[in-house]
């Protein structure tokens, strides 16, 4: 018994070590972006001496570059990549799960093979094919290359839902005079939502934080996502550090949010895709 404690204090303190661990990068980032620019330079201290309530780093970041564009940018851009995954990747793990289709199993497994290689190495080809179809330098061409990783992924967790579920919800439905659409819409969506949230949430972020498939595809002003926008302000020799801290902060604001409303649906997708999966 006093073992078992001993062991369940130490997993404990583990926890909360990993946890500061994780955490400090994010607070540093969030207390440096509110610290006067004379205190950036200074001897640094765990807690901000003075605080800039004027906000002059978020001012400055807003006022004097094209961030509020590039918000909508990388806005447009990732809820395309949400709503395009999610269409194809229900379909296709729904069809490879419900219907013969000789060896689905190698044609699910195949498609994570595109993880294999860095992003680097797929946007290169990518920017020839999209240059050759006239697309380069627009923000379509940073959605498709966006979905030819999160598609593959979506397919390969709703396919352990749609795999796990019992068809006789669906026959029932159909004995009850549902059509096989509307036992899809009525019976299998609703009991997929933690994985189909969860897929939502693992787009919106390979989208939303994506830097090599925006900076390559991407030339213009205009089409910069904010990742890429984000990078220029640090110039050769002069680093804005607080409108870099101030925009970084902007940039996780919207997946803290995310995560708060939406992370008891996407412990439960994680937990029942590594079980049904």
């Amino acid at each position: 018994m006093e073992r078992s404690l001993h062991l369940r204090a130490l997993t404990l303190v583990a926890a909360a070590l990993l946890g500061l661990w994780s955490f400090f990068p994010i607070y540093w980032m969030i207390a440096s972006s509110f610290r006067p620019e004379r205190d950036l330079f200074a001897e640094p201290t765990l807690i901000p001496k003075t605080i800039d309530w004027k906000f002059g780093s978020y001012r400055n970041l807003l006022e004097l570059t094209d961030y509020p564009v590039q918000f909508a940018n990388s806005v447009q851009v990732a809820l395309a990549v949400v709503v395009i995954t999610l269409l194809i990747s229900v379909v296709i793990a729904y069809v490879v799960t419900r219907y013969r289709i000789p060896g689905k199993t190698v044609i699910i497994g195949s498609m994570l093979y595109a993880y294999m290689f860095p992003p680097l190495l797929l946007a290169i080809p990518l920017l020839s094919i999209f240059a050759r179809l006239g697309m380069a330098d627009h923000l379509i061409s940073v959605v498709l290359a966006h979905c030819t990783l999160s598609i593959p992924l979506g397919v390969w967790m709703l396919w352990g839902f749609f795999k796990a579920m019992p068809f006789d919800l669906e026959e029932a439905a159909m004995v009850d005079g549902c059509s096989r659409a509307g036992a899809f819409f009525r019976m299998v969506l609703p009991l997929s939502a933690p994985g189909i949230i969860t897929v939502a949430i693992f787009s919106f972020l390979l989208s939303w934080t994506d830097y090599v498939f925006s900076f390559v595809l991407v030339n213009s002003d205009a089409n910069k996502t904010l990742p890429v926008g984000l990078a220029s302000i640090l110039g050769t020799f002069d680093a804005r550090w607080g409108e870099l801290m101030a925009g970084a902060t902007l940039i996780a604001l919207p997946l803290f949010v995310m995560f708060m409303f939406l992370s008891r649906y996407f412990i439960k997708g994680l937990a029942a895709g590594a079980m049904k999966g």
